[in-house]
């Protein structure tokens, strides 16, 4: 694999100043100069920035630029699709300027060494919280190294749920049977239900698969998982590989492949479906959302703005059958409208009013604080977004004897299916109506919750029979019909789907038999669950539900 010419002299940007007879020398209000390749050739359309600003032009044909500049110094970088970012200086009005723009590398390098987030060393050793974590100053806002660490993607490599589902283990270590087979004529050899007479604690791939390590890492592990996406037992990662999603490996993709029709091939979860940019031995490259971070070896990626990026651990097909799609369901919604609609990063990524992502002795300059994204990216354990996920419409009327409740939950605010990607999600719907002496009314008539909202005490959580309705994908493993299931690496079927799409509403409705006389009460509340509650206590899951919405009313 080959660099690009004089990759060996790799550098953020050479500026030097430029003989007047290059340009027309300019005015008191602007800076002019010419943005050139390692050979000295003009480079067009590249774009000279002050930094941290809406102030650009772009170089002519020749390479050539004037821009208009503030009083006094300030940082100009210039950029190019398919070179580093240059400059970084200071300059004024009058200077004439010239910047050198560095190619990209030519390819991957897969003997790259991962950054650790928090590696010893500090910044020598690259470590992304040395110049992106304000812990230990007097900042006073957090910066994306700690955010990330708050993130589901900075634990998805130690995240219990994930660790115990792929061992068959509960919590305490304790690990279910090995999965038994049978042989039949037709299909060979095919798995049985779990034996009932035994200790079980759920589901694992590796007792179903004991010989393999799946691909669980393609999503969870992306960093040891990018040249063997098949070969990697999460249990045995130490150091930047077990960070989960790095930070290093997000600003280290340079492409995220789909089909036709816009989603990764079947198959191709997470590395399988991402290009990946790791540099070559003494340099570094990273990929972001601004064209003005200089000096370094950094480089601007539009697709970090784009939904697309999510597109790879977003959606995922085994067996045929759709598990995860949340970028798929976007994509089929009017969010993904270029003109009128939203980015996943719009919603899990929104600005938390910081002006700088990196420290200001390190370089960071202020900016805008729309423009800085959060890396805490709000998802489904944050209570806020869940509670406006959707919106909840009661509608109650009393007659002599019956007192009807209407429950309308809209979709409104997401640009998804609600809940959406791990099939263990469910979002639960509690109707209830109290007399005066604070005993619920019989259900005349309208729809109860299933059997997989838990068979047990209300008051802990086991709602099975309840007045209300739950949404949710419900799978089924083909051979051994346990449903619903999380074992989503074993053949399954969808059962049922009845999840609230983006800009759908679902309605239910319920008949109360009403008291003779005397005050009623209605209550409404709306739950966000993150897992079947039988598979919960089989794996010892603490896993409190959130409100999504409640409501209270008195006809």
């Amino acid at each position: 694999m080959k660099l690009r010419t004089l990759i060996g002299l790799l550098a953020a940007v050479v500026v030097a100043v430029t003989a007047a007879s290059l340009m027309t020398r300019p005015d008191a209000t602007s800076i002019a100069g010419t943005v050139v390749d390692a050979e000295g050739r003009g480079i067009a359309g590249a774009i000279v920035r002050v930094q941290a600003t809406l102030i650009t032009s772009h170089a002519d044909a020749a390479g050539r630029f004037e821009l208009e500049v503030p009083d006094g110094p300030v940082g100009v970088s210039a950029w190019a699709p398919g070179y580093f970012i240059g400059g970084g200086s200071e300059h004024a009005a009058g200077d004439e300027v010239q910047f050198t723009l560095v190619a990209l590398p030519d390819g991957d390098f897969s003997d790259y060494d991962w950054v650790s987030v928090d590696a010893t060393g500090g910044k020598e050793s690259g470590a992304c919280a040395a110049c992106h974590s304000s812990v230990g100053t007097d900042l006073g806002l957090s910066l994306p190294a700690d955010q990330w660490r708050l993130d589901a993607h900075g634990v998805s490599a130690r995240n219990l749920r994930f660790l115990t589902m792929y061992e068959g283990a509960d919590v305490h270590g304790n690990q279910s049977p090995p999965t038994r087979y049978v042989t039949t004529r037709d299909y060979g050899r095919v798995p049985l239900s779990p034996d009932s007479s035994l200790d079980y604690y759920g589901p694992g791939y590796v007792l179903d698969f004991p010989e393999t390590a799946g691909n669980c890492g393609a999503c969870h592990t992306p960093m040891a998982s990018a040249d063997d996406a098949y070969g990697v037992d999460p249990r045995t990662l130490e150091g930047a590989a077990a960070e989960g999603v790095g930070c290093d490996f997000c600003h280290k993709v340079s492409d995220v492949v789909v089909a036709e029709d816009g989603l990764p091939w079947p198959g191709r979860p997470g590395v399988l479906s991402i290009e990946l940019a790791r540099p070559p031995e003494g340099h570094q490259f990273f990929a972001g959302p601004f064209d003005d971070v200089a000096p370094g070896e950094d480089t601007y990626s539009a697709l970090q703005l784009e939904s697309r990026f999510c597109a790879a651990c977003h959606h995922a097909v085994f067996w045929d059958t759709v598990i995860y799609d949340s970028y798929g369901e976007w994509l089929r919604s009017d969010y993904s409208s270029p003109e009128t609609g939203q980015t996943c990063q719009d919603c899990h990524m929104p600005p938390t009013g910081a002006t700088v992502f990196a420290l200001p002795k390190e370089g960071g300059r202020e900016r805008d604080p729309a423009t800085i994204a959060s890396h805490l990216m709000p998802g489904a354990a944050d209570e806020e977004l869940l509670q406006s996920a959707l919106t909840m419409e009661v509608g109650v009327e009393r007659t002599s004897d019956v007192i009807d409740v209407e429950v309308t939950l809209r979709n409104d605010n997401t640009g998804h299916h609600v809940p959406t990607d791990s099939p263990l999600r469910q979002v639960i719907l509690l109707v209830e109506v109290i007399d005066a002496a604070g005993q619920s009314l019989d259900l005349a008539s309208g729809p109860t919750l299933p059997e997989w909202c838990g068979v047990g005490d209300p008051s802990d959580g086991y709602y099975a029979g309840l007045p209300g309705a739950a949404y949710a994908k419900v799978l089924e493993e083909l051979w051994t019909e346990v449903s619903p299931t999380g074992a989503y690496w074993n053949p399954t079927r969808v059962v049922s789907d009845n999840r609230i799409a983006a800009h759908s509403a679902e309605t239910t409705t319920y008949s109360f038999a009403a008291p003779g006389e005397g005050a009623v009460e209605v209550r409404v509340k709306l739950l966000f669950r993150r897992a079947f509650i039988e598979l919960a206590d089989l794996k010892g899951w603490t896993l409190e539900d959130i409100a999504m919405a409640e409501a209270t009313l008195r006809p």
